[in-house]
């Protein structure tokens, strides 16, 4: 099959860039950013893809300089057209005017990267280091509104460059550049699917497990269903354990809901466990977010593994919903030189850690975003309802409630979450919004109550509009909804009495508030 590989330097959007071509129909692959392949084999071109490093720092990743011989065009973005101008002979530095977010690009000369787009054309831009002086053989193919190099070539080489990042959906045209560098340049054939990714991850799934039993902690939301779906398409429904775990940070009636859903998909074993009172007892007191991340995610397997032994399934692999981004996000990316962002409870978790350097392991959306596992699931045959659900984090409402955790604090923000999410879906807002939810701060404000001052708990509400996950924009509340959202919850849930709306996008923020 014809391939693109995306070189993984450490940035927060290199599996992006893979997921945008395989978007075009050409498979791509990421691989380490010391990988050195070997020429055919269906290799159609290479791409340099982004990092948190600066070329010239001490340590940062160099691809080896071997690549530039395999006969293959290779384009790189942003640290990737830095890294090629770095050891061909050209100038990087950082410059007083660094640029960042949308940048209108003007063309100098024309370029088959930029076949059927406009000039002017609005980039998104996110980088300190900025190309001084191109390597020789180089032209300037496009320029920022402040002159900076934006686009450089050497087609005689086959080497492409650009200053911004096409891979994320507030770049104009970024598909069609990627298209034009992936199908036009390199002439990759458009012969991927989701189908054939389904059928590539069952044959992974059947080649590790073998006749082995599997157990997946399942929490009912999209990522940890759709694992689901996928391996009892996989493997035989006997072999396939579905646990949940009630932690008492769940949402309203969340329990009988993920029974219902577990019980549709027509796995053989099922088992459902509560475990509250060890969550809350093992977070009472702890504030600090990473902290309660590793405490759910220690405890989760704790859990699990007490019942395991008791069904007697000790020697099961263990399989999750980890998406790609759970993984760059906790500085798992492919290669060894991603920053860690905040770590997922699934990834970072010392047990998790020492079970998977043991391969016992099981991801199979380990190298999806979020609309992708969509797909997949859809691809599978499950039900809307469930697919269509907005992104829950695995640590639940204990990295929803700032501050300290308690019994109380839960259900005062479970309440007030269901009227929220209800309210979303009866005024037809639920599917316009990529993830929306509430959070408890730790901090209470004074009120009136009748002729009475009252101090209650204040609530932020969140709501964000995006693609994948990577980056999100503020969803636009029409003013009336937020308002009369606003005042349904102050006036059912009597722990609150101050509500605020996060008006903060991704980045510099993250979705979730921890």
């Amino acid at each position: 099959m014809d391939t693109i590989l995306i070189y993984d330097f450490g940035g927060q959007t290199c599996q992006l860039i893979s997921r945008r071509i395989r978007e075009l129909g050409v498979y791509s692959e990421v691989v380490p950013h010391d990988y050195l392949p070997q020429p055919g084999g269906g290799l159609k071109g290479i791409i340099l893809s982004g990092s948190p490093y600066s070329v010239y720092d001490e340590g940062s990743p160099l691809a080896d300089p071997a690549i530039l011989g395999l006969g293959v065009p290779i384009l790189g973005i942003c640290y990737g057209l830095q890294y090629l101008t770095h050891i061909l002979g050209g100038k990087v530095e950082p410059l007083d005017k660094r640029e960042y977010g949308r940048m209108p690009l003007r063309f100098q000369t024309q370029s088959p990267l930029f076949k059927d787009v406009p000039e002017g054309f609005v980039s998104w831009m996110s980088h300190g280091d900025s190309i001084v002086s191109p390597a020789k053989g180089f032209t300037v193919v496009a320029a920022s509104q402040q002159g900076i190099p934006a686009a450089l070539e050497d087609s005689s080489r086959g080497l492409y460059g650009i200053q911004f990042h096409p891979e994320v959906t507030h770049c104009e045209y970024g598909g069609r550049i990627l298209e034009n560098f992936a199908a036009g340049i390199c002439g990759a054939k458009k012969t991927w699917s989701m189908r054939a990714y389904i059928e590539t991850v069952s044959r992974e799934i059947r080649e590790k497990a073998g006749g082995g039993k599997v157990l997946l902690l399942i929490s009912g939301g999209v990522d940890s269903t759709v694992t689901a779906g996928i391996l009892l398409k996989a493997l035989s429904p006997q072999q396939v354990h579905l646990m949940y775990i009630d932690n008492g940070l769940m949402r309203k009636n969340e329990s009988e809901e993920v029974a219902g859903n577990l019980k549709k998909l027509g796995a053989k074993n099922l088992h459902l466990v509560d475990a509250q009172d060890k969550f809350l007892e093992a977070l009472s007191g702890e504030a600090d977010p990473e902290k309660k991340r590793r405490i759910i995610g220690d405890m989760f397997m704790k859990v699990q593994e007490a019942e395991v032994a008791r069904l007697d399934i000790k020697d099961a692999f263990l399989a999750q919903g980890t998406l790609y981004t759970d993984l760059i996000e906790s500085g798992k990316g492919v290669g060894k030189k991603a920053h860690t962002i905040k770590s997922h409870h699934n990834v970072r978790t010392p047990l998790v850690e020492e079970k998977r350097a043991a391969g016992l392991i099981i991801e199979p959306l380990d190298k999806l975003y979020k609309d992708e596992v969509r797909v997949l699931g859809r691809e599978l045959g499950i039900l809307n309802d469930v697919i269509g659900r907005h992104p829950f984090p695995g640590p639940g409402l204990g990295v929803r409630i700032l501050g300290d955790v308690t019994r109380e604090k839960c259900d005062i923000l479970r309440e007030a979450d269901a009227i929220y999410v209800a309210e979303l879906k009866s005024r037809g807002l639920y599917d316009k919004i990529w993830q929306a939810f509430a959070v408890l701060l730790p901090v209470r404000s004074v009120g009136v109550t009748g002729d009475a001052r009252d101090y209650r708990y204040v609530l932020a509400l969140r709501a964000v509009v995006s693609h994948d996950g990577m980056t999100a924009d503020v969803f636009e509340f029409p003013a009336k909804d937020l308002l009369e959202i606003s005042s349904k919850i102050t006036n059912s849930v009597r722990q609150i009495g101050r509500v605020v709306y996060d008006v903060s996008s991704k980045p510099p923020a993250t979705i979730e508030w921890e």
